[in-house]
């Protein structure tokens, strides 16, 4: 690992100016950059911490919505009595990350914001076109582990847990920048497609900082529900995952939204199984069909296929846990 200089800023705007200068980088939990660090795939000169920033790592209700704060971690917010009661999805989301040991370290923010963990990403050694390469080497490599929807370009997938249950609830981050200008950014427009950029995940600029993730309140935040499918009910990373949110009158479906997670380099809506949900009564043919036009435009890969049956019995299972 390269040497760098740490140092501890006293405010968002002041971590800001200082990671604004040349190869400078923020930390909060620090257990992404610390990965990133240490497989040479990010080398900064200055590490900036924001672990003393006052008020950092507050969860607070805000004109009806709630707002968690750069250091609050997920193990905080997953068992925040408030979020599970109206944000229920995406405390679950929380709850389901990673070890009990890195959910009371690594941060909600840094959990929306993690570089992707395809191992030919992770590997130093090896040139993907996210790195400035010629190809995506899953293409024709190991892809087993890798996107079923919009793969073509760069078949990573989207590794967050918090973003999906997120955008169930129309969630948007707050930022500071290092001229002092903020800024709030929808999570539907943060991430970046392949297609757009190859070698970006999210839109923030150079040295912009993230002060806070911000949840309005919605109707059938107890009627939301998040699911994951793994090798191990342990510490591992998804092979698929998605978040539902349900607007019920009686068991009648007046609005829904779907979201999935570790399918496609970037959180999926799919508006099409939403719209076929909407005036049905939940049962589990209803949730089947449902989950069956998730997948109508999903493209494998060679060793993949299996996720499209994962996620489609994944998918009825969360439509109905949701209610």
């Amino acid at each position: 690992m390269k040497r760098f200089e740490f140092v501890e800023a006293s405010s968002l705007a002041q971590a800001a100016k200082l990671a604004a200068q040349p190869n400078g980088a923020v930390r909060a939990g620090g257990i992404d950059l610390m990965d990133l660090q240490k497989e040479h795939l990010a080398e900064p000169d200055r590490v900036i911490s924001i672990r003393r920033v006052p008020g950092a790592a507050e969860i607070r209700e805000e004109g009806g919505a709630l707002v968690i704060g750069p250091l609050v971690t997920l193990a905080q917010l997953a068992s925040h009595p408030v979020a599970l009661a109206k944000w229920k999805a995406v405390a679950v989301a929380a709850g389901e990350a990673a070890s009990p040991q890195v959910r009371n370290q690594a941060t909600v923010i840094g959990n929306l914001l993690q570089r992707p963990r395809c191992w030919y990403f992770r590997n130093e050694l090896l040139q993907c076109a996210r790195k400035g390469g010629p190809d995506c080497l899953s293409q024709e490599g190991e892809n087993r582990y890798h996107a079923i929807f919009e793969n073509k370009d760069c078949a990573i997938v989207h590794a967050s847990n918090v973003s999906p249950a997120a955008m169930l609830f129309d969630g948007s981050v707050k930022t500071v920048k290092a001229d002092g200008s903020r800024r709030e950014i929808p999570l539907a427009k943060l991430f970046v497609k392949p297609e757009v950029d190859i070698t970006k995940e999210h839109v923030l600029e150079a040295g912009e900082v993230v002060e806070a993730l911000v949840l309005p309140a919605k109707a059938g935040g107890d009627h939301s529900s998040f699911l994951a499918a793994r090798e191990k009910s342990a510490f591992d990373w998804p092979l698929f995952s998605l978040a539902v949110r349900l607007e019920m009158s009686g068991n009648v479906v007046k609005a829904a939204q779907i979201v999935f997670g570790a399918a496609a380099p970037t959180p999926l809506r799919r508006e099409k199984a939403e719209a076929a949900l909407v005036g049905k009564a939940i049962d589990e043919a209803t949730a089947r069909a449902a989950a069956a036009l998730c997948f109508e435009d999903a493209t494998p890969m060679t060793q993949n296929g299996y996720k499209v049956a994962m996620g489609t019995a994944l998918t009825a299972r969360a439509i109905l846990a949701a209610v």
